[in-house]
């Protein structure tokens, strides 16, 4: 039997998973645990402590190898968590856990080896098209930030190239989202406003307050009266009929379906486009709407590059560490 280990490691909380890799090249979970990265003083003895629980329950077999995706940018091996003082290397992890293989991987980059081996259950359809094997693929997450990854098909597979593309500046496409734009610039005391300022779950709560303040100044509209999360009571109030909520909604929408149409076209992502993050699944009703839909396939004479792109939202809130365990299965190969 072959053991991989697979690990979603964040500032707040790590997933640690055991998987077997059976003959058929097929993943079984073995073991999960979620741990709170701040009790732990660095990452190697809590993947020690992880490994020798497994043994007690019966886990003997050491991993051959493990992919480790953590909350930060990974160049050269090396890895700075974003809220913790953690400075990870893959060849000291190697030597502190007795794993041959270890690989760390941005964990948005990682979700790009998961893509192609999603089952039918974690996956959900927001636009047909026929995916060309071969070419690159394209995943865009928006939550508290907007994620942006690419998969780069090379001899040796599949290859995750993370990207800032969220962090490109947000260029309005008419007179309404110049006014939004200006408006946050000020708010936010920014120089320039990026995409993530609008196109992310923060940003829908950005777009109500906007017009919040633009329509109600007095403060006399029920969602100006400090909803605890804004993004989601707008969300709510659009669902329910509310004009303003779904005139927000209607907004983000178009500005997310341009974005990803833009974002495909820089790569030529041929080989498909998956929606992740917070918002996959719980918009995915209006991430199938038109809005969405036209405003990604408004490119003009570029229209036909994005014709037969499908595009796929993610819905399993476990594609992190499948995604890790499918990278730890292409060391292996």
């Amino acid at each position: 039997m072959t053991t991989l280990l697979a690990g979603d490691i964040g500032g707040t909380k790590t997933l640690l998973s055991l998987y077997r890799l059976g003959s058929d090249s097929r993943l079984d979970v073995l073991l999960e645990k979620r741990l709170n990265s701040a009790d732990w003083p660095d990452l190697a003895p809590m993947v020690r402590t992880f490994l020798s629980s497994a043994a007690a329950q019966g886990h003997t077999e050491q991993p051959v190898a493990a992919c480790l995706a953590v909350a930060g940018p990974v160049q050269a091996g090396r890895a700075q968590l974003t809220n913790l003082p953690w400075q990870l290397e893959e060849r000291q992890l190697a030597s502190a856990t007795g794993i041959p293989l270890v690989e760390l991987v941005n964990d948005f980059a990682v979700l790009i080896y998961g893509l192609p081996h999603l089952e039918p259950d974690q996956q959900a359809l927001i636009r047909p098209g026929q995916a060309q094997s071969g070419e690159p693929l394209l995943v865009v997450g928006a939550g508290t930030g907007l994620g942006v990854a690419y998969g780069v098909p090379t001899a040796s597979g599949l290859r995750a190239v993370a990207s800032e593309g969220g962090h490109a500046e947000f260029a309005a496409s008419s007179e309404e989202e110049w006014r939004l734009r200006q408006w946050l610039l000020q708010d936010l005391g920014l120089q320039r406003l990026s995409i993530e300022r609008v196109v992310s779950g923060t940003g829908l709560g950005h777009v109500m307050r906007w017009l919040l303040a633009s329509h109600h100044p007095d403060g006399d509209h029920p969602l100006a009266r400090g909803a605890a999360d804004l993004p989601a009571a707008t969300a709510a109030a659009a669902a329910a009929g509310e004009p303003l909520a779904r005139h927000a909604l209607d907004l983000w929408l178009g500005a997310y379906g341009r974005v990803c149409g833009d974002l495909a076209l820089a790569g030529l992502c041929r080989g498909g486009i998956w929606l992740a993050g917070g918002t996959a699944s719980k918009l995915l009703a209006e991430l199938q709407s038109p809005r969405f839909l036209e405003a990604f396939l408004a490119k003009g004479r570029l229209q036909a590059a994005l014709d037969t792109i499908p595009v796929q939202a993610v819905t399993d809130p476990a594609i992190g560490p499948f995604s890790a365990a499918c990278r730890a299965r292409m060391l292996v190969a």
